[in-house]
């Protein structure tokens, strides 16, 4: 294949497509690049049919840290497993390409995305859809594309839309919109917002289709250049799994039956009569039947299954568990579930059941990202747990998978906006939602339930947020919009649109769509179904807790912070760190110091406070006047030396420890004596100088005249007569008043 290469500009930025040169032995790969950003998308298919009753794909985001010129971390010095970044982008890639396969293709299809260049302007995740999609079709893939992504934000001040914003764009908007599909549709939805209106955001969607459509326009010029250098595309076969009328018919006549084994509002019954019914079935065909249409019979029930519970939708309004399209299940909501933890709430949503454990800690605890992107961490932290006990099975328990990591990433763009600042609350916030059971929307229970432990914790959210998952059925040319989908209706139906939000507005979305009649007027009206369910949930909510607590659990850290001079830092701190390890392991506190001086105190049980004391103690400067209990820690000839603060002593003059003439500062004074003094002077290298409070009177026989007995003077300096040294000139000087002899060179 020879190289082919399509430069274009679209939205102010410029894009380039080029293949024909790398990864040729690849089914196809193309290379996108948008600035400097360069990706490879390369798409392989498997030569054989896979047995199997799904379509087998697999795609993988691959961040390499040459790609920014770093080396990778950790004792290995190469990329090990992918980041929560890395995965949530494969997921990005495979949404939008899993619905347009044709139904029954059953060849394994893996797509690996390698970052060549990250130029840290232009993120490289939207623009892997639109390469995967050109690799697929120059491949001569059968799919249904051209496909392509983009992201949408909006400037914060003009209310602009923007497509594919830099980095530095995104962080001036208020929208960050990910949109995945056709010319005509849309099939992957991702956003996160600050609490932006239904309205808003229907006109963002409906902007992101525009440009969606003009990308998808580039692809098809970008086939012709292929085309024209290398001649058509040819096309590759590939055997399908075509329904087979004869078991296709024998098994829709138990649709009676099926439609009754639904009918059942708990999944674990439900789910055991439809088992039940479809063994019956399959027992009635032979056994060399059952050998030959192997593959057929387990796709016709399950097709059985799904024709049921849609056409009972549509056609009757009710669902498999009584409930109309527009009705929440039962709610439990309880807060303050667990003890000794810092925050806690437990949501129940029919037979979806999450716990939220929320704990504090200081800010040096955020978590750091080793990722291809300008990012260096985040302080609020949320992670799902999807263990398998919760769907009644038994599985693997270890490392989270894709689909936990997507949950945990929507319920935490769920929250962030109402999350307060750093100012307004120093810590680092980690929710852990643990789902206990699952029948559908556990992201959704997720995002209601850390709302509860984040205000349990006595976290001062701007807002309480709360979500709902939206289905869609449309059969026999009927479309019916569910609010509050259960498992089956999220598998079997054609539409997954999950939305987070305020009283204020949308906080964040998440969408899988099937159906391509998606109009908006079906979308409008699904976010408005939403928005009703959504706040009849957070009404529950609210009544169990109706706002967060004043002040943070007793248990919970109390984070106090400091402010000292920045050439105080090394005084806190001591050498080796002497200083701060020992006021952290006398008081239990931990301590935290930035370079702007500014400091950190996390304790429990008065902790925080004794150790903010111990540090301002160190960093003040006594000031003349300012009276102190000191301990006497070191005695010279000329006076003691008097502890006053922690690091800070002061000299009180053998003249000041008593009344009249002292021999000796221990006649008066010991080490470890505790003694009242008062500042009387602070000179410009910081040393300080005492008086005594309430001076005894000094032991009988201890003065000599002011005198030692080696004949010093131990008067204060300012009450003796100036020292006289040779050359002084004047009366009394030394020598008789005479000139220093003079010596001459020889």
């Amino acid at each position: 294949m020879a190289k082919v290469t399509h430069e274009f500009d679209l939205y102010g930025k410029h894009y380039v497509l080029e293949t024909g040169e790398l990864a040729k032995q690849a089914t196809g790969a193309v290379l996108v690049k948008c600035g400097e950003s360069t990706v490879l998308l390369t798409a392989v298919v498997s030569k054989e049919r896979k047995d199997y009753d799904f379509f087998p794909l697999t795609v993988d985001f691959i961040e390499k840290m040459y790609a920014v010129g770093r080396i990778p971390g950790g004792y290995l010095k190469r990329e090990a497993r992918p980041s929560e970044k890395a995965t949530l982008t494969a997921r990005m890639i495979d949404r939008p390409l899993r619905p347009s396969f044709p139904a029954g293709f059953r060849n394994e299809v893996q797509v690996v995305a390698t970052t060549l260049v990250a130029d840290q302007v232009n993120p490289v995740d939207t623009i892997c859809v639109m390469a995967a999609s050109a690799a697929l079709t120059v491949g001569g893939v059968p799919f249904e594309g051209p496909l392509a992504c983009v992201r949408i934000g909006r400037d914060r001040e003009t209310g602009e839309f923007i497509v594919n914003p830099t980095y530095e764009e995104r962080d001036n908007s208020d929208l960050d919109l990910e949109l995945g599909g056709a010319s005509d549709f849309i099939s992957m939805l991702e956003a996160g917002a600050d609490e932006i209106s239904e309205e808003d955001m229907l006109a963002a969607m409906a902007f992101g289709q525009e440009a969606i459509a003009a990308f998808c326009e580039e692809e098809k010029k970008f086939f012709a250049k292929v085309e024209e250098a290398n001649g058509p595309i040819q096309q590759r076969e590939y055997i399908l799994d075509e329904p087979l009328p004869e078991v296709h018919d024998r098994i829709f006549a138990h649709y009676d039956e099926m439609e009754a084994a639904l009918k059942d509002a708990d999944k674990l019954s439900r789910i055991g009569k439809v088992e039940a019914l479809k063994e019956s079935i399959r027992a009635e065909f032979t056994e060399e039947e059952q050998a030959q249409w192997s593959r057929a019979i387990p796709v016709e029930l399950k097709a059985l299954e799904k024709h049921a519970m849609r056409l009972m939708v549509v056609e009757t309004g009710e669902r498999v568990d009584g409930r109309t399209p527009t009705e929440v299940r039962p709610l439990m909501v309880k807060p303050d579930y667990l003890p000794r933890v810092h925050g806690s709430g437990l949501f129940q949503r029919g037979q979806t059941q999450v716990l939220s454990v929320c704990t504090l800690g200081m800010l040096n605890e955020w978590q750091r990202l080793d990722t291809i992107e300008p990012v260096d961490g985040k302080r609020y932290i949320h992670h799902y747990t999807f263990p398998p006990f919760c769907t009644g099975e038994t599985g693997r328990m270890g490392s989270p998978k894709r689909r936990e990591i997507g949950h945990g990433n929507l319920a935490e763009r769920a929250l962030l906006p109402v999350i307060p600042s750093e100012d307004e609350f120093p810590y680092t916030i980690r929710v852990v939602s643990e789902v206990m059971e699952s029948n559908g929307s556990s992201s959704m229970a997720s995002t209601c339930g850390s709302t509860l432990a984040l205000m349990d914790a006595g976290v001062p959210l701007k807002r309480p947020v709360s979500g709902v998952a939206m289905g869609l059925i449309q059969e026999a040319g009927k479309t019916v919009v569910l609010t509050d989908i259960q498992g089956l209706e999220d598998f079997l139906g054609d539409m997954d649109f999950k939305v987070t939000g305020t009283t204020k507005g949308i906080t964040a979305m998440q969408m899988d769509n099937k159906a391509t009649g998606l109009t908006p007027e079906i979308l409008r009206s699904a976010l408005m179904q939403a928005h009703e369910g959504r706040m009849f949930i957070l009404d529950t909510m609210l009544d169990a807790i109706p706002a967060p607590r004043e002040s943070t659990k007793d248990c919970a850290p109390q984070i106090i912070s400091l402010q000292i001079p920045t050439d105080k830092i090394r005084e806190v701190i001591g050498s080796g760190g002497k200083v701060i390890r020992g006021i952290q392991e006398d008081t239990g506190a931990t301590i935290d110091i930035q370079e702007d001086g500014t400091v950190f105190i996390a304790g429990v049980n008065g902790a925080g406070d004794a150790a903010a004391e111990r540090i301002k103690a160190i960093v003040k400067v006594p000031e003349v006047g300012e009276e102190y209990t000191g301990r006497v820690v070191g005695i010279q000839p000329f006076g003691a030396f008097v502890e006053l603060l922690p690091g800070k002593d002061g000299l009180l003059h053998i003249s000041r420890v008593a009344q009249g003439r002292v021999d000796k500062v221990e006649d008066v004074l010991n080490i470890g004596d505790e003694v009242k003094v008062r500042v009387l002077e602070v000179d410009e290298k910081g040393k300080i100088s005492l008086d005594r409070i309430d001076k005894p009177e000094a032991p009988a026989g201890s003065g000599n005249g002011g005198r030692h007995h080696d004949g010093e003077d131990r008067r204060p300096r300012e009450h003796r007569a100036p020292r006289r040294r040779p050359g002084d000139k004047g009366e009394g000087a030394g020598n008789g008043g005479r000139q220093p002899r003079r010596h001459h060179d020889a």
